[in-house]
């Protein structure tokens, strides 16, 4: 194994995941060997550890005191999921990284399949679930809602049923890490930054060990960040609207005057009014919060604060560029 520049990497991002870590290793450690490539006998686990409270980063410690090819850095807090899968792409070393989680729901043993892809030519090698059993019903129809919604609004398509488990060649890598938002939808990146993208399709497993540290608001909020990251179009919409509601209330309007000319003044009822005021500041209230959601955003983006700060290290060499 080349000792500076390995053929792949497998990067991790964990959090308060100290019980999945060994089973992690050990199995994704024997797909790898057990691959019909070159990489067999040059790669390298990169977890990147985003905050955790519990034993995460001494599991990976005693990981690491095993296997050499673990390698880890931990976050000086939680950054998030984004943060932390930037954090890897700027220490992972592989001339093809594949982004995974630690639960092992995506099977390690389509990392072949990927890799085959990537020989033949592809650039980006996504993983899309051939179904979502496995999930919830709710979740299922919240992520199908989503997909739609996203592809819908913004021109940076994302393959639906894909998620961050997929192959990204050295060159993609690179591209990625020059872009300088704060902001980070990943898949949105992936989707924009182009390439020559293949799809291969697999099965998802349940979570054997641990649980998700996914909640629904999570998703809602990451959901929010990737349509905002990738589209103006919300802004748009509500431009729209706004002409709409405009024109409505100019024909209402008209109408009033020209009832109160020819049958003389009558004074509308109140729970009429009442409904008219809700609305409209209904209206106005949700407009205010899709700029606002635009405007954090560039306050977040003036500030040029670091996408994430690292504590400390496991197998890294003394610098890092």
């Amino acid at each position: 194994m080349n000792a500076t520049q390995p053929i792949l990497t497998i990067l991790v991002p964990v959090k308060d995941e100290e019980e999945a870590i060994a089973p992690f290793v050990s199995r994704v450690g024997k797909v790898l060997e057990g691959l019909p490539d070159p990489a067999a006998d040059s790669w390298e686990i990169l977890f990147i550890d985003d905050g955790s409270n519990d034993a995460t980063f001494a599991a990976i410690l005693v990981a690491n005191a095993s296997q050499k090819r673990v390698r880890a850095v931990s976050l000086s807090r939680n950054f998030g999921k984004e943060a932390a899968l930037s954090a890897g792409l700027d220490y992972a070393r592989g001339d093809a990284v594949i982004p995974i989680d630690v639960d092992l729901q995506d099977p390690p043993e389509v990392i072949a399949d990927m890799i085959k892809a990537w020989r033949n030519g592809s650039e980006v090698v996504y993983g899309v679930r051939r179904n979502r059993e496995s999930d919830s019903l709710p979740k299922r129809f919240t992520a199908d809602l989503y997909y739609r919604a996203h592809n819908w609004l913004s021109s940076d398509k994302i393959p639906e049923h894909a998620g961050d488990f997929r192959l990204l060649d050295r060159k993609v890598v690179n591209v990625i890490r020059k872009m300088p938002e704060r902001n980070r939808f990943m898949k949105g990146l992936f989707a924009w930054s182009g390439f020559k993208q293949t799809a291969v399709e697999y099965d998802r497993a349940e979570r054997e060990v641990g649980s998700t540290k996914f909640r629904y608001w999570k998703l809602w909020t990451l959901a929010i960040d990737g349509i905002t990251s990738a589209s103006t179009i919300p802004l748009r919409v509500w431009s729209y609207v706004g002409v709409a509601v405009a024109l409505l209330s100019f024909v209402y309007a008209s109408f009033i005057i020209g009832r109160t000319v020819i049958s003389g003044v009558n004074v509308p009822g109140y729970a009429s009014l009442m409904t008219a005021i809700l609305f409209f500041g209904g209206l106005q209230l949700i407009s205010l919060g899709v700029l606002g959601e635009y405007v954090g955003r560039i306050l977040i983006e003036t500030k040029q604060r670091p996408l994430y700060i690292v504590s400390q290290t496991i197998g890294m060499e003394s610098s890092h560029d």
